[in-house]
């Protein structure tokens, strides 16, 4: 891929934003080689961890809620404000940083980060950015992966003598285990996009998708003390495992939300049968008494 094509690709990807200006359009690959470290050493230290806009992917969620001892609830209310999503326009949860204290993550402090182990991916990726292009003029559904820098200009780490390979850095910020975890909702991202900017998804739809990606007590209540399981199938070893598992419980989630509102077929969760024919028998009478009332209208216009 040539420089030019990839500057153009990473400028789309970031949508043209302050972001861009700070990118390094250099492709690198997983064997690539670059110097980095932060630490308190150095003169920018957390710096760079002041008025972000940071997404909570739902495995982050999971992650720093637990790491705090907190419900889902609690968390949301603290440290979380929903928004819609780009082009998607699906509901997510942005970080919510302290406008009082310049801007600073409500997580650091002079010393570092206090749940460093438990990050988001947004701050486990810097300095790498990673892009996935889909190759639709090579094989439908393909994608190409690759990564470039992100440089700015009050960050010192990149004068550090330590040397990493792309992939040795995303080992030892575990970001392959987010990627793991995240690669579903981004399915389900990409699966709206896909859709188009013009299609909104009714109000309803949207706050299910909500409550299922950010809050895994609601969901769990949702799903043992509604009438949840006298409309879908699942299997008793999954139920088992979703009741104290909130990591099994997101990627239960992903699916009911793949099959709920994108109509894809699961492995994992199916409508009941007598649900089924009866929504069907209802949908069949709807259209049939519609049917008549426009043939009534027709014949008094005759």
């Amino acid at each position: 891929m040539a420089l030019k094509h990839v500057e153009k690709q990473v400028d789309k990807i970031l949508k043209k934003g302050e972001l861009a200006e700070v990118v390094e359009p250099v492709r690198l690959e997983r064997d690539s080689r670059f110097h980095f470290r932060c630490h308190p050493g150095v003169s920018c230290f957390t710096r760079c961890c002041r008025n972000m806009n940071i997404i909570l992917t739902p495995y982050d969620i999971v992650r720093l809620k637990n790491r705090l001892g907190l419900t889902s609830d609690a968390f949301l209310k603290l440290y979380a404000q929903p928004e819609l999503l780009g082009i998607t326009r699906l509901p997510v949860a942005r970080l919510k940083m302290r406008a009082e204290e310049g801007g600073r993550c409500p997580f650091v402090t002079e010393n570092g980060c206090l749940v460093y182990t438990d990050r988001p991916v947004c701050c486990r990726y810097y300095p790498v950015g990673l892009a996935s292009l889909r190759q639709q003029e090579r094989h439908a559904g393909e994608e190409e992966e690759f990564f470039f820098l992100i440089k700015e200009d009050h960050c010192k780490g990149f004068e550090e003598p330590t040397e990493w390979t792309v992939d040795s850095w995303r080992a030892d910020q575990e970001s392959d285990l987010y990627d793991r975890m995240n690669r579903e909702w981004m399915e389900l991202l990409l699966r709206k996009r896909s859709f188009g900017e013009e299609t909104e998804l009714p109000p309803k739809a949207r706050r299910l998708f909500y409550m299922v990606t950010t809050n895994t007590e609601q969901f769990r209540r949702f799903i043992f003390e509604s009438r949840f399981l006298d409309t879908y199938v699942v299997k008793e070893k999954t139920l088992k495992k979703i009741l104290d598992d909130d990591v099994a419980l997101m990627q239960f989630g992903f699916e009911y939300l793949k099959h709920a509102i994108f109509g894809a077929d699961s492995d994992v969760i199916e409508i009941r049968k007598d649900v089924l024919d009866k929504t069907v028998k209802q949908i069949v009478k709807r259209r049939e008494k519609r049917r008549r009332k426009l043939q009534k209208l027709a014949r008094g216009r005759k």
